[in-house]
């Protein structure tokens, strides 16, 4: 028993600095030009929903983790890409066709880079795609998206910066 609580302690001393993220004073996030261009399917009302969303995210999962610090660096995200999970109001108006109801499978990709106070740059670079699409059928307009940003707060809360 002694002997299973040193190692306890001992992997929680290890592990514990691997495991925190690099202080982060400013979080700023952008849509990337190729998601502008999709003004047929998405319009400013859909780009504010996935920044703030973004932004939300790691904020939140950073100061849960004690890494949002004013002394700290800055962040910037770019999402490159966003699929919905259902139809967006602007692609209903263009597609008389398409319903509320109508579904898919959805996602995230998010680039972007860390720069620490000390100058260090540090690239980011996640993507996550739903690829089961008996979920989709539950799911809100961009709950894929929200998820992969979900998982990427947690990556970055983790200090895991590199591309997944």
């Amino acid at each position: 028993m002694k002997i299973s609580l040193v190692i306890l302690a001992l992997g929680a001393t290890i592990a514990g600095p691997a495991l925190s993220a690099p202080k982060v004073a400013t979080v700023r996030v952008s849509i990337g030009p190729d998601l502008a261009k999709k003004t047929q399917t998405l319009d400013a009302r859909e780009f504010d929903y996935l920044t703030r969303e973004l932004k939300r995210s790691v904020e939140k999962r950073l100061d849960r983790s004690g890494a949002l610090d004013p002394a700290g660096g800055e962040l910037d995200l770019v999402i490159e890409d966003a699929r919905p999970n259902r139809p967006t109001l602007r692609e209903m108006s263009a597609k008389p066709g398409l319903s509320y109801q109508s579904f898919g499978v959805g996602g995230a990709r998010v680039s972007g880079e860390y720069r620490a106070t000390s100058g260090a740059r540090t690239p980011v670079a996640y993507s996550w795609y739903e690829t089961d699409i008996r979920w989709a059928q539950y799911n809100g307009t961009w709950s894929d998206a929200d998820e992969a940003f979900d998982r990427l707060a947690v990556r970055l809360a983790k200090d895991e910066f590199g591309a997944h």
